[in-house]
């Protein structure tokens, strides 16, 4: 038997179908608790929840969770390779919810052999990518919100924003608070500046002076807005920051707990110039990865990090690829581009794609892709990191040959 599950935020529509062809059974259900649960009932009417696999346009959300936890094996379709099969059942390309749930179940039935049935990931390892994941968000926020601050200052206050670019970021914030607008910082003296960075503990990179005759040099801006109005907006735009700064903090406390509990630590964290956020970072994105490869070319090409070739006849084009995760091309390859600083096979490998003409993206591509071999190499073998083990030593003293490919 197989079930097509089509599904949508308030209604949902199930088909379970024979080994023949034909429908078994067919209904439509709210998306509520008791939908929910009366579809999972029906569906063992039908037989072990084990034998029988669903097939549905998505791998993440509740009915995705939910159908595991129940016994069954999830299919996944990408809906642009189940769009792309609609012909098979018509030349008009009709769409209706029994009508796509009907086709998931025989797209299943007769094409099920070559889809990946999907392979729930290992908690700690879940909770550590959305941990990564949330405070990867919360930096972005972070990014903007002090762009935002930046050019509140540019149209308001230019002077603050000089000052501004040379202090700590936790100093610049406390004196923005303390000084919003030109009119609370006009009676600040070099003594009073003085004294301000004393208290914040300011490394000294810039006299008191100094920092006074920027502020007083800049240009006056021709903001039309009252000075209560423009203390108003900065001061709120700094609120932000700084609970950007609260919540990435806690986080980052977070993050390094739960990356000392888990079991994959001990392969990677001997790896060179591997900090506690980017190891959480692979480990969050790659780890899902390694529990369902195969080879150490899947893990590359799901990584994002391998091109991809398209010939045909005399037309013949390497592309980047861009169907793949994000944010695991993103993990590896800020570990790549700062392993190169500590390893010289590391740096030889970027260094021969860089004498090869590469662009520096190109080169930390096929940099990541090195080391994505010896992460795979260590969880197929259940070893630690090792230069050694890994011969990374022994190949950094060959002679350079020539750069790969891509």
């Amino acid at each position: 038997m197989f079930v097509g599950w089509d599904w949508a935020r308030e209604t949902h529509d199930v088909t379970v179908m024979d080994g023949d062809g034909a429908r078994a059974d067919r209904w439509e259900l709210a998306h509520t608790e008791e939908g929910l649960a009366n579809a999972l009932a029906r569906l063992q009417r039908h037989g072990d929840p084990a034998d029988l696999p669903v097939a549905i346009e998505t791998s993440r959300g509740l009915v995705v969770d939910r159908l595991p936890a129940a016994g069954h094996p999830v299919v996944p379709v990408h809906p642009n390779a189940f769009h792309a099969m609609r012909p098979r059942w018509g030349a008009s390309k009709a769409k209706t919810d029994a009508g796509d749930s009907f086709k998931l179940a025989d797209y299943l039935r007769t094409d099920g052999h070559t889809l990946r049935v999907l392979a729930p990931t290992d908690q700690a390892t879940l909770e550590l990518q959305a941990l990564t994941r949330t405070r990867d968000d919360h930096v972005e926020a972070r990014t903007a919100a002090v762009n935002q601050l930046a050019a509140l200052l540019d149209a308001h206050w230019p002077g603050a924003k000089a000052v501004f670019a040379n202090l700590d970021s936790a100093i610049a914030l406390a004196f923005l608070e303390r000084y919003p607008t030109p009119q609370a910082a006009a009676k600040l003296t070099p003594a009073k500046m003085r004294a301000f960075c004393k208290r914040h503990s300011y490394c000294g990179r810039r006299p008191a002076h100094e920092l006074i005759e920027r502020l007083r040099a800049a240009p006056k801006a021709a903001s039309r807005l009252g000075h209560e109005t423009v203390a108003d907006l900065v001061r709120a735009q700094t609120a932000l920051v700084r609970a950007l700064n609260a919540t990435i903090s806690q986080l980052d406390g977070a993050i390094a707990a739960a990356v000392e509990e888990h079991p994959y630590v001990p392969l990677l964290a001997s790896m060179p110039r591997i900090g506690t956020i980017n190891l959480a970072q692979i480990i969050g994105e790659i780890g899902p990865m390694l529990e369902r490869a195969t080879s150490a070319e899947q893990l590359i090409a799901e990584a994002g990090v391998v091109p991809v070739t398209r010939a045909s006849g005399k037309s013949r084009t390497v592309v980047f690829r861009y169907a793949a995760n994000r944010r695991a091309r993103l993990a590896i390859t800020r570990f790549a581009d700062n392993s190169r600083h500590s390893s010289e096979w590391a740096a030889k490998i970027y260094n021969d794609a860089r004498a090869a003409r590469k662009r520096h993206p190109h080169a930390i591509r096929i940099l990541a892709r090195a080391w994505l071999r010896v992460i795979w190499a260590c969880w197929r073998d259940g070893t630690c990191y090792d230069p050694a083990i890994h011969q990374a030593g022994r190949k950094a003293k060959k002679p350079a040959t020539k750069a790969e490919a891509a």
